[in-house]
């Protein structure tokens, strides 16, 4: 197994593609060992020191280290890691059941299923190819809240892609949308 890594905009996170699926469906982010604890791989990631999150999509495992630590060992430990896991084909979740995320649900309003619609299909797919993922939190009073997930959490670049990307598509495209702003959380 051939594990590629790729640099993302947040100099903290590394992206890993292990040349095979991670994720069916959806996506998983674990921001402490406690959360870790329904996936194999993600404890045995944490485990490792230095780890301030995991964040699983399709086809990669993108991993944040902690402000002081060091890609340099810390990569090659991450990597024996995430090989070790599917070389030996290791369940990715303990009971089979990955966290599911709030996609569009019967009881949202039109506006709500199509502001989470236009994020799953125009947004949440350029921001995994940077490995992070972007989630519709809540829309009130024409602004909508969203919750930055993997790569994107703590990103330097994060506030311009709120303000500039994906604000202008939703105001464009629903025009009840007044701003974006980034969920607390």
């Amino acid at each position: 197994m051939f594990i590629q890594t790729e640099n993302t905009p947040n100099p903290l996170t590394i992206k890993f593609l292990p040349g095979e699926t991670v994720m069916e469906e959806g996506v998983a982010e674990f921001k402490n060992r406690e959360q870790s604890l329904v996936s194999p791989l993600a404890k045995q990631l944490f485990q490792l020191g230095d780890i301030d999150g995991v964040f699983f999509g399709s086809d990669f495992v993108s991993i944040t280290k902690e402000e002081k630590a060091d890609w340099t060992m810390l990569k090659t430990r991450v990597m024996a890691v995430i090989m070790e896991h599917f070389t030996i084909g290791q369940e990715l979740f303990i009971d089979g059941q990955a966290p599911s995320d709030k996609g569009v649900a019967e009881e949202d309003d039109e506006l709500t299923a199509q502001i989470k619609e236009l994020l799953d299909t125009r947004v949440r797919p350029m921001v995994a190819m940077d490995g992070g993922d972007i989630v519709f939190d809540r829309f009130e009073e024409g602004v909508v809240y969203l919750q930055m997930r993997g790569a994107c959490s703590g990103c330097p670049s994060a506030t311009i892609t709120l303000k500039s990307g994906i604000e202008n598509m939703l105001r464009h495209y629903v025009p009840e949308v007044l701003e974006v702003r980034q969920a607390a959380g």
